[in-house]
């Protein structure tokens, strides 16, 4: 067994993760990361498929990042464990399981898009889940690169304070180096070469460079006491305290830290490594994590003497065995010790503890709080699951899953095959909980729902290659959803059962009402104890049984608050399974008796096509009913933002390309859903 050669201390690990819109270069830069800092030898490129992280044979022949993936590296005494995350909003649930094990992130965007929709998603993403990030504004070499646009960009669609720390050397092609504004020096890569060569401002720079640094003082003045003493004394902020006011700025949110470069031509991964230890969280700098085990609140912190817990945040299954993804938070877990799977109560052994190079690993003998790393023996443990010392339970929050927009019909070719695809969905859902697998009550298929098109179509290839199963899929289809556009108001049912056993006996009085703001609310106004207590939480549980089909087709019913103002009992019939059975019906005759409307997905739709194609590409997307919201003209190409059902979008991806010459893109963002047109409702 391989062990490390030493443990840094806490404080000087960084957890964090690599953040932005597809393309913006994550994986490129989490490339010369490893490189610069000694992991590997060689630069690898998206293009060529050589790259660390993006190791599946789909992220290679697609060039996306599909799948979150785990590396570790060393840097000035400091362990980075970084998680390069997707970018592509089918993928956002990886992103969002990531989030939630991280304590610091790096937000990558594009030198001349600027603020990318899917972009501004995972910063909202990191905005829930408290994590601070910086900003590398990327691709500084290109044509129509603009480090004050980008910017702006970020000012004016993430709303914090742009903190920027850089002044480019150059532009565009000629793009060379950049000068610190908290040291004033330059720094200057040579082409080929990994570092920088350190030298005096330029002086065609010195005045703009002067300018920028004493924005950043007063900018760092107004938002921290410390900084605005000390300007208010020497009209000026020193390079310390101005660098110990960015850190605490970058922790609680209040600002963002901004620097530049351009990661293909290697020119600006040194002073982000440098930004990364000096300014986001190690794990002891974060509060104690928090759980719950039998209504008690408890606190975990980041100490290795703590007693264990840990969070699952992804599951693989591999040619050598199942891997389990986990973030030790408190205590330490060493090789063949028992675990607790607080949800379940199973108790599992660890068989072994893997450090994560992507798809490589080396063996370690334990891991303690603050570590990333995988371990192989859990046989049940699923992705948001606690792990525990057996002595010390203790619940943590798992990340949020969101709900299915897509769904498809899949099928063995032949009758021989149907166990293994059932065995193979199983699993897959288990690697990915964003998938779900259900079937339809009406043609008896089985139904695979998923957050787009392209999670989908990567989904049933990963069955294909890594199953060798031969499977047929039916045309995509989108989760509708039903509400209540008019309630009604004490509807009446009474549930009498009698079959020669003891009797069922429950008597309800409902009112519905539409919900605007959240999907279902329960409450009850009976009073003089008609109905006790267990009995009201027994009809609440009915009701939410009744959500799962609503009277329009069978769609899961949402935005509806139900109010139960009266109720009758019998001495010896009545029971909470009377009364859950009897709050399931009611509101499903409930629903009947008032008016309900269909509710389809829809999508924030952002298209990138030149200015000769504008009219062609608006003319498309109001065939498809939508509904554009506004065009700005960028780098030489309009931009158009609309609102468009997700329906209307499948094999938009090839009539744009028509439509464009080959030269239009797009970007889809689901946004919630809307009524759906007149002659769907009547369906």
């Amino acid at each position: 067994m391989r062990t490390e050669p030493h443990r840094v201390p806490l404080s000087a690990v960084r957890n964090l993760g690599i953040l932005a819109h597809v393309d913006a270069g994550k994986t490129t830069l989490t490339e010369r990361i490893l490189y610069v800092t000694g992991t590997t030898y060689k630069r690898g490129e998206v293009h060529d498929g050589t790259t660390v992280t993006d190791f599946d044979s789909q992220e290679r022949d697609r060039g996306i990042t599909i799948f979150a993936a785990a590396v570790s590296c060393s840097w000035d005494g400091h362990r980075l464990n970084l998680i390069d995350t997707p970018g592509h909003v089918d993928f956002s649930d990886e992103v969002e399981r990531s989030l939630r094990v991280l304590d610091g992130a790096i937000a990558v965007f594009d030198g001349v898009a600027g603020v990318e929709p899917q972009s501004e998603s995972v910063w909202r993403q990191a905005d829930r889940h408290g994590v601070p990030r910086i900003a590398f504004v990327n691709k500084l070499d290109r044509a129509g690169a603009d480090l004050d646009a980008a910017v702006e960009s970020i000012r004016d669609r993430l709303h914090p304070r742009p903190l920027v720390v850089q002044l480019p050397i150059g532009a565009e092609d000629g793009f060379v180096g950049v000068v610190d504004l908290l040291r004033m020096r330059s720094l200057v890569w040579a082409d080929g070469a990994g570092t920088a060569e350190e030298g005096s401002v330029p002086e065609s720079l010195v005045d703009e460079a002067n300018r920028r640094r004493r924005l950043l003082d007063e900018t760092v003045a107004e938002l921290h006491p410390a900084a605005l003493e000390e300007f208010c004394v020497s009209s000026s902020v020193s390079t310390e305290t101005l660098v110990a006011a960015l850190r605490e700025l970058t922790r609680t949110g209040e600002g963002v830290v901004v620097l530049c470069g351009s990661a293909y031509r290697d020119r600006g991964v040194e002073p982000l490594l440098e930004a990364v230890v000096a300014y986001l969280p190690a794990p002891s700098d974060v509060p104690p994590v928090r759980g719950e085990y039998e209504g008690k609140v408890h606190e975990r912190p980041a100490d290795p003497s703590a007693p264990f817990a840990a969070l699952v945040f992804k599951v693989t299954a591999t040619a050598t065995g199942r891997l389990t993804y986990l973030r030790v938070y408190s205590g330490t877990i060493r090789t063949s010790e028992a675990v607790v799977d607080v949800g379940s109560g199973r108790t599992e052994r660890v068989g072994r503890i893997l450090r994560v190079q992507a798809d490589r690993h080396t063996r370690v003998d334990s891991a303690a709080a603050g570590d990333i790393v995988a371990v192989v023996g859990l046989k049940a443990a699923r992705a948001g699951a606690t792990l525990c010392a057996p002595a010390d339970p203790v619940l943590l929050e798992p990340p949020v899953v969101a709900d299915p927009v897509v769904s498809v019909a899949v099928e063995a070719r032949t009758g021989t095959d149907t166990d293994r695809l059932m065995s193979a969905l199983t699993r897959l859902v288990e690697e990915d909980p964003s998938l779900v697998i259900r079937a339809d009550r009406e043609t008896g298929q089985t139904l695979l729902s998923g957050m787009g098109e392209l999670h989908l179509e990567v989904a049933v290839e990963k069955i294909r290659r890594d199953h060798g199963l031969d499977v047929g899929v039916g045309r995509p289809r989108v989760a509708y959803r039903e509400t209540v556009a008019r309630g009604v108001t004490g509807f009446v049912h009474r549930h009498v059962k009698q079959d020669g056993g003891a009797g069922q006996f429950a008597h309800v009085v409902i009112d519905t009402e539409p919900l605007a703001e959240g999907e279902f609310e329960f409450r009850s106004t009976v009073v003089g104890g008609r109905v006790p207590r267990e009995y009201v939480r027994a009809v609440e549980a009915g009701c939410r049984d009744a959500l799962a089909e609503g009277p329009l087709g069978g769609y899961p019913v949402t935005g509806v608050r139900v109010t139960l103002t009266d109720g009758a009992t019998h001495s010896k019939d009545s029971s909470e399974m009377a009364f859950r059975t009897a709050g399931r019906f009611a509101l499903r005759e409930a629903l009947r008796a008032g008016a309900m409307t269909l509710l389809e997905p829809v999508a924030e739709v952002t298209v990138t096509v030149p200015e000769s194609a504008v009219g062609v590409v608006l003319g498309d997307l109001a065939a498809r009913r939508g509904r554009v919201l506004g065009s700005a003209v960028r780098a030489g190409t309009t931009v158009v933002t609309a609102i468009v059902p997700l329906a209307e979008l499948f094999g938009y991806a090839t009539r744009l390309r028509g439509r464009t010459q080959g030269r239009g893109t797009f970007t889809a963002r689901p946004t919630g859903h809307a009524p759906a047109p007149v002659e769907q409702q009547a369906r």
